[in-house]
């Protein structure tokens, strides 16, 4: 997925993009500080995401959105603004989301987790062989609501050339591996074909926790927090001989969650 950042403010502009580098596999391929240039850009080459600060120069970030939603291909839109008196018009322009300045880490992860989601279901939707494949590959996924996005309460996972139909809550923790990922239970390792962000982005987020650019952790299965070096933790949980580990970027939103 790919995705461009308009903002004039450096520091904010920087700021945003570690957080996506940090919380996502968004790819940001470019930069503007101008309305103008934005749509100029736009007229030649696509993206997937847009994150819009309103407040640009030359044409403002609400005028820039009015135009991209005349596009027959639009790409989200994700409003940053220090101001909240424009979020019904960007509600009336079908924005994905409105985010207020200064940023909430916690805010800009959910918002990214529910962004990749989004786009791996329009993918699908508007690709019926992607769509048909994906659902012969996972016939057990089953939607917990409208809404979700695709969040299952059962999913399919592969060991050697078997499929068993696992319970998301017997699923301890995920793991990054190459171009697949790596999937642990109790009963043992199993492999899932896609990455990590969209196998996270299938489990519920309340129950299961981003905690490392290669791991998906399930919170109700941690038994110990282990401080570690530079202020992060390893998390050993019941029953599995394993850590995982709590990168230093999501170290304060750990704690958070888990009021320590």
């Amino acid at each position: 997925m790919r995705a461009i950042i308009v903002e004039d403010e450096i520091p904010a502009r920087e700021e945003l993009e570690y957080l996506i580098a940090t919380y996502s596999d968004i790819e940001v391929t470019d930069y503007f500080e101008d309305g103008l240039d934005v749509l100029k850009f736009l007229q030649e080459q696509e993206t997937d995401a847009i994150f819009l600060d309103i407040n640009i120069p030359s044409l403002d970030g609400i005028f820039v959105a009015s135009n991209i939603n005349k596009f027959a291909k639009k790409p989200y839109i994700i409003f940053t603004t220090a101001y909240k008196e424009h979020a019904a018009q960007a509600f009336e322009l079908e924005a994905f989301d409105y985010i207020l300045k200064p940023y909430e880490e916690k805010r800009i992860a959910s918002m990214l987790s529910k962004l990749e989601a989004a786009y791996q279901r329009d993918q699908m939707d508007n690709n019926p062989q992607n769509k048909e494949t994906f659902e012969n590959d996972h016939p057990s996924l089953s939607k917990a609501g409208e809404g979700n996005l695709g969040v299952a309460s059962r999913i399919n996972l592969r060991k050697d050339d078997k499929i068993i139909v696992t319970d998301v809550n017997d699923i301890y923790y995920a793991e990054a591996s190459e171009k697949v990922t790596l999937v642990y239970t109790l009963d043992g390792e199993f492999t899932m074909p896609m990455s990590i962000s969209e196998f996270h982005a299938q489990l519920p987020q309340g129950l299961f926790f981003r905690c490392h650019r290669s791991y998906s952790v399930n919170l109700s299965k941690i038994r110990e927090i282990v401080p570690w070096f530079n202020q992060t933790y390893l998390l050993r949980l019941k029953g599995l001989d394993a850590e995982v580990p709590v990168s230093r970027s999501k170290v304060k939103i750990f704690r958070q969650i888990m009021r320590i």
